[in-house]
């Protein structure tokens, strides 16, 4: 496998900063949320040139980093269509970006059906995947055209809640530039986490051979809240995961999440060692 860190994990900086931080913490690709990384400069829409990404994409290999994902995580079931607009332009531009960049994927969750991004029951019905749906295609059409991969990321709490679900999306689709953020973590809530050996299974089951990286934290349980963490630090078992990379998924991107400055090394070497004894 090839580990990277969420770059906006790291301590802030300039994006240059932050991936030299990631070099020398031994890391080999990044995600990068560009609103996230970069303050110091324009990455509206119009920004996003091929200078631009061509000055990214010299800076990312000066320090021996893939771009793993370029995040553009929006709701893309927004009810509001002239927001829904602004938001489908933003996919568009993300991926004609990515294409000039050499991204692994443009990633993305699944949205919610208000404009809060909240969560609701509503989310969770048929109506709303197939809201989701309508509204992802064109984009994913557009990701073909340019040779990217749109990779959308199931969460428990969004419109593509489940495996199975996210399963009835990619056969919709039935597009190979549309794939898998694998994320085990957000797939379990408070309602759910004490069953998260078979969630896993199910996922790798259901959407494996659709997996085009993975992301990995942890968690602990705070009260009445599911509170995610480092890799390492919480109650998550790894092995399914691991042994799914190692035996399907040679020189995949996986990227850590919800590290912070202090224990993102400890972090890497951690998840490190468990691929190294599997």
């Amino acid at each position: 496998m090839q580990l990277g860190i969420r770059l906006h994990d790291i301590e802030k900086g300039t994006l240059e900063h932050r991936l030299e931080v990631a070099h020398a913490q031994g890391f080999k690709c990044g995600h990068m949320a560009l609103t996230k990384v970069i303050s110091e400069y324009s990455v509206d829409d119009s920004a996003l040139t091929p200078g631009f990404a061509m000055y990214l994409k010299k800076i990312f290999a000066q320090n021996d980093l893939d771009i793993a994902v370029l995040g553009c995580y929006l709701n893309l079931a927004n009810p509001n269509q002239e927001s829904l607009k602004k938001i489908t332009n933003r996919y568009l531009a993300h991926i004609r970006f990515a294409s000039l960049l050499g991204t692994g994927v443009v990633g993305t969750e699944t949205g919610a059906v208000n404009e809060q991004y909240a969560t609701e029951e509503a989310n969770w019905t048929d109506e709303a995947l197939d809201i989701f749906i309508q509204n992802v295609r064109p984009v994913v059409e557009y990701a073909e055209k340019m040779g990217v991969i749109l990779a959308i990321e199931p969460v428990c709490r969004h419109i593509v809640n489940t495996p199975a679900r996210a399963r009835k999306v990619l056969d919709t689709i039935n597009s190979p530039n549309l794939q898998i953020i694998f994320d085990p973590v957000n797939l379990l809530d408070m309602w759910n986490y004490e069953q998260r050996e078979e969630i896993i299974a199910e996922a790798i089951e259901l959407l494996g051979k659709d997996v085009a990286m993975v992301h990995i934290k942890d968690f602990v349980i705070e009260g009445d809240k599911m509170i995610s963490c480092a890799a390492g630090t919480g109650m998550m078992d790894y092995t399914q995961i691991v042994k799914f990379i190692k035996e399907q998924k040679p020189y995949v991107h996986v990227t850590l999440e919800d590290t912070k400055p202090e224990n993102a090394v400890e972090a890497r070497k951690f998840f490190q060692g468990l691929w190294d004894e599997a």
